[in-house]
């Protein structure tokens, strides 16, 4: 019976490997949760598959696991953040999203450190920011948020690695609220270079202190729309009313970007004067204002009263 099921699995790898089948999401249903013995066969005839089909497979089953949150091709995402491709080790991250593991954290911490290419490493950077946050909830132990923190800290401070990797590092360690991730946020604010500004005010945002709202509130005036619109994002994360007014005020920007920012900030904010703009904004002539305007209210209401949340607007 084994040795038939063991056959069957030998011929599912069999038609995923061969392109001229379509990829049939039957047969990837079959590569969730596998044995020891499915893993290894999995494992050998990977690498033997062409590049351009593991990158449509391993797309797919990311695509599949967040459509049914019973599968679990973990296994198989683990097994090809080794992968010689950059497609693929990226596209493994992203299935490994919402895995909280602590085991994650050496192989993610190689790719960062590691890896040959700027986007692996920044995916990874920017995978690692899930066990920031969890460290400072305190729901990782110890020794564990030293590894991340100093991992993501000294990735943003090697000036030789490239930019996005960088700026992804600075935003994963954010959440965490120590002394030396402030100090890297307020250096990375003061840079002339805009994205790596644009993330500063993104981190800020990730950080949760209130003691960054003055430059926040400095930087809703900006004349550059990338700070405005991540000002604005920031402000929401602070829930700050202080805020309020000025975000107000930028859902008239130029940019619907930051107009739409600007709105869902302030469902996130809440309060009398959020409420009552954002009600106004359900008769605003544009659709899209008016769909993140009911869409904020909806995210106020359910601050306010979760069990009444999900009335109509």
């Amino acid at each position: 019976m084994e040795s038939d099921m063991l056959l069957s699995f030998e011929e599912t790898m069999a038609n995923l490997a061969d392109l001229g089948k379509p990829l049939s999401s039957s047969g990837l249903v079959c590569l969730s949760d596998l044995d020891s013995k499915e893993l290894a066969l999995f494992q050998e005839t990977w690498l033997a598959i062409e590049t351009k089909r593991r990158r449509q497979i391993i797309s797919r089953m990311v695509d599949l696991a967040e459509d049914n949150f019973e599968l679990d091709f973990s296994k198989i995402f683990r097994h090809c953040l080794k992968d010689e491709d950059t497609e693929v080790k990226c596209a493994a991250i992203a299935g490994l999203w919402e895995n909280e593991e602590t085991s994650l954290l050496i192989p993610l911490t190689d790719l960062l450190e590691q890896d040959s290419t700027d986007r692996v490493q920044a995916t990874a950077a920017a995978a690692l920011g899930k066990f920031a946050m969890l460290a400072e909830l305190n729901k990782l132990p110890q020794r564990h948020t030293s590894r991340v923190a100093g991992t993501l800290l000294a990735a943003f401070s090697d000036t030789s690695k490239p930019l996005e990797v960088r700026r992804r590092a600075l935003e994963a360690v954010a959440p965490l609220s120590t002394t030396e991730v402030t100090r890297a946020i307020g250096n990375a604010y003061q840079s002339d270079n805009l994205r790596l500004k644009a993330s500063a005010i993104y981190a800020m945002g990730r950080n949760c202190s209130p003691s960054w709202l003055p430059l926040l509130l400095k930087e809703l005036g900006s004349d550059e729309a990338e700070l405005r619109y991540e000002a604005a994002g920031a402000c929401g994360e602070l829930e700050q009313e202080e805020a309020t007014p000025h975000l107000v005020e930028l859902t008239s920007d130029k940019d619907i970007s930051v107009q739409l920012m600007a709105i869902q900030a302030l469902g996130k904010i809440g309060g009398r004067a959020a409420k009552e703009h954002l009600e106004r904004c359900l008769s605003h002539p544009d659709e899209s204002i008016r769909d993140a305007a009911r869409q904020a209210l909806e995210e106020l209401q359910f601050g306010e009263d979760p069990l009444n949340a999900g009335r109509p607007i």
